[in-house]
Formats: C-alpha cells, sequence, structure tokens
C-alpha cells in the first residue's frame, strides 16, 4: 500500500487533462526546477494539489503567507501568454528513501494516466564540462522514441551513459509501465547550485522542439534562481541534502534530477 497522500485545492478532484506535464525535482544545477518554478512565478497558475509522503525530507517551511507548511510535491497548472495550459511538478525536495521515489513516482502517473495528460517531460540537468551544452533527449520506450522522431527530433541512446537516479529516474522509467507516454530532457550544465544559463537553454530547446510557447524570459528565471540561491544556502538544507549523497562527482553522469 502506498504511502503517498494527494492533498487537493478546493474545486480538484483529479488532475486536469492537459497535453503536457512538466516535472523537475533538485538536481545537478538544479536546471528543470529553476525553469518549473519561472513558469510558476512568471505566468497565471493554479495550485492542483500537494504530494505528500513520509519520506520526504522532515523540513517545515514558512509560506509566503507565513504559515508552517510540510514538504512537499506541487503541481500547478498554469496558463501561458499565448493561451493554453500545461502542468507543472516541482518541489524543494525529493523523498530521500528508494521507495518513496518508487510509491510517488507511481502515484503520480497512475493520476497523469487516469487524467488523460498527453505526456510528462521530466527535466533533468547533466554534470558536464565548462563550455558543454547540449541537451539529450532519452526516451523510456520504443514508443516514446517513435514519437519524438516522427517530431524529426534526434533521440539519445548513450546519454546519460550511467543513468538516472532519484525520482527523475524513477518518474521517467515507470511511465511505460502505467501506460502513460514519457520524455526526459537532460541540459548539460556546469554544476552549480543554480545554472540559469543551462536552464533558458533548455527553454528555449522546449519551446523550438515541441512549440509549447513557454516564452521565459532570462530576467525572470533569474529572478526565480536569487529565491532558490537563498535556499538551498540555508545550513539546514545542505544538511539535508547530505542525506541524497554528493552530486556530480568526477566524471560520473548519474544525477538526482
Amino acid at each position: 500500500m502506498s504511502r503517498t497522500r494527494m492533498v487537493w485545492s478546493k474545486g480538484h478532484k483529479a488532475l486536469p487533462k492537459t497535453e503536457w506535464l512538466l516535472e523537475a525535482v533538485p538536481g545537478v544545477g538544479n536546471v528543470g526546477k529553476l525553469l518549473v518554478d519561472s513558469l510558476v512565478d512568471a505566468y497565471e497558475n493554479e495550485l492542483v494539489v500537494k504530494i505528500l509522503h513520509p519520506d520526504l525530507p522532515p523540513h517545515a517551511t514558512l509560506d509566503s503567507e507565513g504559515y508552517l507548511i510540510p514538504p512537499s510535491l506541487n503541481i500547478h497548472k498554469i496558463t501561458l501568454p499565448k493561451g493554453g495550459s500545461i502542468l507543472t511538478l516541482s518541489s524543494n525536495f525529493q523523498p530521500i528513501t528508494p521507495a518513496g521515489q518508487h510509491e510517488v513516482a507511481s502515484v503520480l502517473l497512475e493520476a497523469c494516466k487516469s487524467a488523460g495528460v498527453g505526456r510528462v517531460l521530466i527535466l533533468a540537468g547533466l554534470a558536464a564540462e565548462p563550455g558543454d551544452a547540449a541537451v539529450h533527449l532519452v526516451c523510456p520506450s520504443a514508443e516514446d522514441r517513435a514519437a519524438m522522431e516522427k517530431l524529426g527530433l534526434v533521440t539519445s541512446t548513450k546519454h546519460p551513459s550511467a543513468g538516472i537516479i532519484g525520482l527523475t529516474g524513477m518518474v521517467a522509467s515507470l511511465a511505460p509501465t502505467f501506460g502513460q507516454p514519457a520524455i526526459c530532457a537532460v541540459a548539460e550544465t556546469v554544476g552549480t547550485s543554480v545554472d540559469v544559463v543551462a536552464a533558458d537553454r533548455l527553454a528555449k530547446w522546449i519551446d523550438e522542439s515541441f512549440k509549447l510557447g513557454l516564452a521565459l524570459a532570462l530576467d525572470s528565471t533569474e529572478s526565480t534562481a536569487e529565491k532558490l540561491r537563498s535556499f538551498f544556502e540555508l545550513e539546514e538544507v545542505a544538511e539535508l541534502d547530505a542525506m541524497f549523497g554528493p552530486e556530480g562527482e568526477g566524471e560520473s553522469e548519474a544525477f538526482y534530477a
């Protein structure tokens, strides 16, 4: 039995049907998280559901109104500037156990499949050398790869060579077992705590590849980056991050988001 709880916002009992859900959690360069959080900050949005799990780090925080809230993964409905909407999932945390990551990923994918979400786009960063700027498109199934190649996109079969760990890896790899279309976009990053340049590059790649009309400006991304830097510089968060183990060590291509 899953220990995951879905706490729905008023008026919601399920995810709204959309073509895309963009997912990102903290990881190397916080590339995907910065992009998703910037969408929430920049555009009209509505909180749909909070996902709670006992294996999220025990770190309650104050919200914008000064209320103490538990750690959660939040799904928002975003209204894009040129019309249409997408869903985003982001969090300052992820479950710190393999079982918790598997359970949260399973509940998320089941909810997406039940709601008819067209495709989950998992966003991540990959530690790389300065000057490396590729975005690798990784697919979890032959059907997903065929769909991407039909769009004229090149999919990767070699990167990340060490695989993907954490919640990101679970969401991406488990998606076919739920019959949920999914892909993973991995942007190379120098691995700084918040890589604005890589996030901006990833946002532009998404717009060019899928014509979503994210239209994120670098200045709005930078303002979100400042908030993230302040959060991740807290000593308590640094101690919690240690529970995950080191990220981007040496030449390894494994990463947490």
